[in-house]
């Protein structure tokens, strides 16, 4: 939603609403990826608990997560959902965020993992990673997560270059799977928990393929898993995408539930309650996250958690 029309929306929605109601907003991503139902899913049951805590949430469709992680920082945002390397970056003041780190960055929780993905057309050639070179591919749109990804693959990795590529698109990722039907791409990279509508939508409209990235197809990936700590590895699984029909190994990241340190306990209980308190009916919304545990949800942090959101974890026992 556009922010002026939000602020509207909110000055409207508050002449009937309580005196003392509380409005936050959550910043997600592309309305084909994982973060943005995520987001929705949040905020509904968020939602369910409005006469009891007087809080209102809505969900923002957003540029992703570097975009997200600014704006928590700029006051605009109450809550955002961004990779956990993006995160880590941002409040030690590395990759984007080089020497202004944003320490007041907190984190609620890690949610679900999310891996790099290669979205190709089978016509295009690409049968390994470094393939794509002299290839037109969409490596994500400034401010994207994907794009923070992409970047420090291709910076660590001694083969792989942007000049190298016939193409490097800038593309949003709501954006690639048409430009890959239209063949105006060869492929793309999307940093994605799994199944996506995104790649559904692509898979069902052209003769896709999936890209391995590991160790095997991809020797900078040894190099990450080392270098960096968020990173980790996982598999995509055949018949997942029409036309795909073999495991594809990866690494990634975690989406991870964000929001800032100016942001008050009530507001960061209530949605740690809204997911927590609802916990088995939020597992089922998303197969993406099948194989979360409310112990995973401490692991991989970017940056350290909201008081208010570690004294949640202590209270049901996953921290102690």
């Amino acid at each position: 939603m556009n922010r002026n029309l939000w602020k509207s929306f909110v000055l409207c929605t508050a002449l009937v609403a309580p005196i003392n109601a509380q409005f936050v907003t959550i910043g997600t991503g592309g309305v084909t990826g994982v973060y943005y139902p995520t987001g929705g899913a949040i905020c509904r049951m968020a939602n369910k608990m409005k006469k009891e805590t007087g809080i209102r949430c809505s969900v923002e469709s957003t540029g992703g997560s570097v975009y997200n992680v600014n704006t928590i920082n700029a006051g605009e945002l109450d809550f955002a959902i961004a990779q956990s390397d993006v995160v880590y970056q941002a409040y030690h003041g590395e990759g984007k965020f080089q020497g202004k780190p944003i320490k007041k960055l907190r984190t609620l929780m890690t949610i679900y993992p999310e891996l790099l993905t290669l979205v190709v057309r089978k016509d295009s050639g690409i049968k390994e990673i470094k393939d794509i070179l002299g290839k037109r591919i969409n490596i994500g749109n400034p401010g994207s997560g994907q794009r923070n990804t992409v970047e420090i693959l291709f910076k660590e990795s001694p083969v792989l270059s942007f000049e190298k590529l016939k193409s490097a698109q800038e593309l949003r990722a709501a954006e690639s799977p048409t430009a890959l039907k239209d063949n105006l791409i060869d492929g793309y990279f999307y940093v994605v928990g799994h199944p996506s509508a995104n790649i559904k939508d692509a898979a069902n409209s052209v003769a896709i393929d999936l890209i391995p990235i590991d160790e095997k197809s991809c020797p900078t990936v040894k190099t990450l898993l080392k270098k960096y700590p968020f990173y980790g590895k996982g598999v995509i699984p055949a018949g997942m995408y029409k036309g795909v029909d073999h495991d594809t190994p990866s690494y990634g990241v975690k989406a991870t539930l964000v929001t800032s340190a100016d942001v008050d306990d009530k507001a960061v209980t209530t949605i740690m309650k809204a997911i927590l308190g609802n916990f088995d009916e939020f597992k089922k919304l998303h197969p993406a996250y099948k194989t979360i545990t409310k112990e995973s949800l401490v692991e991989g942090l970017g940056a350290p958690l909201h008081p208010a959101a570690e004294a949640y974890f202590k209270k049901i026992g996953v921290l102690r």
